[in-house]
C-alpha cells in the first residue's frame, strides 16, 4: 500500500467512524498533536479516536487534498457536528500533516483555529476568550480529563 492509499484508508475509516481501522494505520510509536490534545502517544491516540468517534454519532467527516511521498504527507478535512449540551453547530476545518515509518503513520500533526472552534462550540464565552491562554488551557484540561476517564473505562488501552 502506498502512503497516499494509507492516508485515504485512514480518512475513509474516520468518515465511517471505524476507530479500529484508523488505529491499524498507525505505527506503534504514534505521536499525535492538535490544539486540544497538544501531545499524546501510542495507545492514548487510539483511545482518543475511539472516544471521539463513538461519541460523535452525528459527526460528518469530509476530506480532500490528500498527498504523500515516501516520508511525509497531508490532507485537509472538515468535521461538522453538534457540540455540548446546547448542540451548537461546529464546522471545524483541519489540516493534517503526517510522517511515515514502516508503511504506517508515525506522527500526525493536526492544526486548526482554536479561537474559531471555541466560538462555534462554546458560544459567546468562546468568542470573547477563545484567543486567550486561559481558554486554551481550560479546553486542553477538559479534553485531557475526558481522555483519562475514557482510558480508565477501557482497559484495552492501558
Amino acid at each position: 500500500m502506498t502512503n497516499v492509499e494509507l492516508v485515504m484508508k485512514y480518512f475513509s475509516a474516520f468518515r465511517d467512524r471505524d476507530y479500529a481501522a484508523m488505529a491499524s494505520c498507525y505505527h506503534t510509536e504514534i505521536e499525535f498533536s492538535d490544539p486540544v490534545f497538544p501531545r499524546i502517544q501510542g495507545r492514548q491516540v487510539h483511545a482518543m479516536w475511539h472516544m471521539l468517534v463513538s461519541r460523535g454519532k452525528e459527526t460528518k467527516i469530509s476530506f480532500e487534498k490528500v498527498w504523500a511521498n515516501e516520508n511525509e504527507g497531508g490532507a485537509d478535512w472538515v468535521a461538522v457536528y453538534p457540540y455540548g449540551p446546547r448542540k451548537r453547530h461546529v464546522r471545524n476545518v483541519v489540516h493534517s500533516q503526517f510522517e511515515f515509518r514502516d508503511g504506517l503513520i508515525l506522527r500526525q500533526r493536526d492544526s486548526f483555529d482554536l479561537w474559531k472552534w471555541s466560538a462555534m462550540a462554546l458560544g459567546p464565552a468562546g468568542q470573547l476568550l477563545g484567543w486567550s491562554s486561559f481558554m486554551k488551557n481550560k479546553i486542553q484540561g477538559i479534553a485531557a480529563r475526558g481522555l483519562d476517564e475514557f482510558l480508565q473505562g477501557h482497559p484495552e488501552y492501558r
